[in-house]
């Protein structure tokens, strides 16, 4: 409700004459000519005459003053009243046929706090465009990046790569690592310096990293029955963060929306049943009996409840404000950010986070053929042994796919964290990632998943020996990332049991993806010592020899079964192949060439391929358009922005009294 009669008592003293003079109702009272501003501020009137030039000087010094003052008073004037709502604005936009958007977890897309840039993840880099300029940079050095946020400032981006979270300037320049990483789930740039994250996928609370680098420090920690702490978001002034809260690190509809003081840690839950929450302050100054929303996802729908930041709490009943965004179910992120000015990015496409994916097989020309049509979340495909079949997982679980029935089998259960599997030569075993380590199953099907080798870290198998006889596999170790170990493996026909493990490869470079060639007696894998993610290979048992393979960034070796060629996954999604020769111990690997042209699916640091045993086609995780699915390609470069969607919540959530 407008005042009849404003409150004065914030204005300057030495211009309240003035102001009052100017606001008056009495039109006899009021200031009407700017004439008689001087008779306010005790300043003799003059004339303009020669021989008074400087006495003039010091009155138009003062007018100019007291007009300022006039301008201040109606702004402020103005600034105590409600302000005008503006009109929503959609602007639909391709970034250009060269972005491929995707991120392994977190937004691809974000708005800089002014909202004058915009930073995006495309082909698993990090590229950066000025509003007012045509084209996008790419920011050196941040291959593997993926949920990244700003600094307060716009002048940083952080985000997580290669194991680690890293802060890159927006003008470019090197990466900065700040601290290591084991599957992380966002983080939060305060205006004190300091950055909250999630750093650990399961098992931990978020953690405080100063912005400059070193240890993180705990700020929350899981109560009964919560399995992960995730997509915070430091409110404005630093008293307070939200994040989601989860008792399943992999179905997010039935999450909590929490919110937790830092000064004494007191914690609430906002709302049930949410993910992704995020506070947007009124654009226009304060909103009525309130200073802004709260907003989340729930099953691809973006819903929004008036909140109140200094009492930490929600005011009345939340409602639907955007439906088809962007979102992961698995991981509980969304496609949607803000600019403090009120403008809303999003991404469209519901859930699986607008990127279903299909299976097919691609040859060398480019050609496909469909493997496994039903799109889905498909992640990390291993054809088996006779090249019949097909495991994978979806984010969560381990499937067994069975072209010739046609038939999708799920091989784990629990809506745990059940990932990466890896075919025994006999095609008999699935080894996996689960919870607590490795794990294996029997690929018919029969009998329950049973523990291989036990750990408090992260346990990720990469590849068996050809006899079967040991397994490769990556531990991600809190001080050094990624680190490759292997362990003996006996079977005795009722299942498998492992050795002792014993250290490969653990420095404090992020080394992972092994694999043993056809004859066991070299081992490629991905390393990041040089700053991006590259090839190697090693002598196994290793003899201290070394050769890099890729030369311009690669990932995933996969070896073919003729003994001269190792194939692997390009920074641009394209599969490249080298041909090699091996003599005693030396290991001599040709200049990689192109494999295919065509691109697999963008879903970050993730396999999306793997060999036929004919070496003559790869099972490759391809994107929904491939299969010519009206606006599918839209949504691998394209975004949406509403302008004044602050406005918008207040019109159509407006806060209760």
């Amino acid at each position: 409700m407008i005042k009849e009669q404003p409150d004065l008592d914030a204005a300057p003293p030495q211009v309240l004459p003035l102001l009052k003079r100017c606001l008056e109702k009495d039109p006899k009272k009021r200031l009407r000519d700017i004439g008689d501003w001087e008779l306010l501020l005790g300043v003799e009137r003059v004339t303009t005459a020669p021989s008074q030039s400087r006495l003039g000087t010091k009155v138009w010094i003062a007018a100019t003053a007291g007009v300022l003052a006039i301008v201040a008073g109606a702004g402020w004037y103005r600034s105590s009243r409600p302000a005008e709502l503006k009109p929503l604005v959609r602007l639909d936009v391709d970034l250009g046929a060269g972005v491929s958007l995707g991120s392994l977890a977190g937004a691809d897309t974000i708005l800089s706090p002014d909202g004058m840039r915009l930073v995006y993840v495309s082909q698993g880099k990090l590229f950066t465009r000025k509003m007012d300029q045509p084209k996008a940079v790419e920011l050196a050095g941040t291959e593997g990046a993926f949920a990244p946020f700003f600094s307060p400032d716009g002048q940083w981006v952080a985000f997580f790569a290669t194991g680690k979270l890293k802060k890159i300037s927006v003008e470019g320049g090197s990466a900065v690592e700040l601290c290591i990483t084991s599957s992380p789930r966002g983080g939060s740039w305060g205006e004190d310096g300091n950055i909250i994250a999630a750093l650990n996928n399961t098992g931990g609370g978020l953690s405080r990293i100063p912005s400059a680098g070193g240890a993180p420090t705990p700020v929350t920690e899981l109560a009964q029955g919560e399995a992960t702490h995730r997509w915070p978001q430091i409110l404005p002034g630093g008293k307070a963060i939200l994040f989601t809260s989860s008792a399943s690190t992999t179905r997010y509809d039935g999450a909590n929306i929490e919110v937790m003081a830092l000064a004494d840690h007191r914690r609430k839950t906002l709302q049930r049943g949410g993910t992704f929450g995020r506070y947007l302050p009124a654009s226009n100054g304060p909103a009525p009996n309130g200073t802004g929303h709260l907003v989340y996802i729930n099953k691809g729908t973006l819903f929004a409840v008036p909140f109140d930041p200094d009492k930490l709490e929600v005011r009345g009943t939340p409602s639907p404000v955007l439906e088809e965004v962007a979102y992961s179910t698995i991981n509980g992120s969304a496609q949607f950010d803000f600019s403090r000015n009120g403008t809303l990015l999003y991404r469209g496409g519901g859930a699986a986070g607008g990127n279903l994916v299909t299976v097919q097989w691609l040859d060398a020309a480019g050609k496909t053929q469909s493997l496994l049509a039903k799109p889905g979340a498909w992640e990390r495909p291993r054809v088996s042994p006779d090249g019949q079949r097909l495991a994978l997982d979806d984010g969560s679980d381990i499937w067994l796919y069975e072209a010739r029935r046609d038939t999708m089998t799920r091989l784990t259960f629990g809506g745990g964290a059940n990932l990466t599997p890896v075919w025994s030569p006999d095609g008999r075993y699935i080894a996996f990632e689960g919870p607590g380590g490795t794990w294996w199953v029997r690929s018919d099907g029969a009998g329950k998943p049973q523990p291989l080798i036990q750990s408090r870290n992260r346990l990720i198998p990469a590849s068996f020996t050809p006899d079967g006889k040991r397994l490769a596999y990556m531990e991600v170790n809190p001080r050094t990332a990624y680190d490759i170990w292997t362990a003996a493996i006996e079977s005795d026909g009722a299942g498998l049991r492992a050795g002792k493990p014993e250290s490969f490869l653990q420095t404090p470079a992020d080394e992972r993806e092994a694999a043993f060639s056809p004859d066991g007696r070299w081992l490629a894998y991905t390393s990041a010592e040089s700053g991006k993610f590259e090839v190697y290979g090693r002598a196994f048992p290793d003899k201290g020899g070394k050769w890099q393979i890729s030369i311009a960034g690669g990932e995933y070796p996969v070896w073919s079964g003729n003994g001269h060629e190792l194939f692997f996954r390009g920074d641009d999604n394209r599969i490249m192949v080298a041909t090699y020769s091996a003599k005693a111990d030396s290991f001599v690997p040709d200049k990689p060439r192109l494999w295919s042209d065509k691109q697999l699916a963008n879903i970050g640091t993730i396999s999306t391929y793997d060999l036929a045993p004919d070496g003559k086609r790869i099972a490759g995780v391809m994107p929904v358009e491939t299969l010519e699915t009206p606006g599918a390609q839209q949504t691998q470069n394209h975004v949406v922005f509403l302008m004044n969607f602050a406005d918008e919540l207040q019109r159509k959530v407006p806060a209760g009294k």
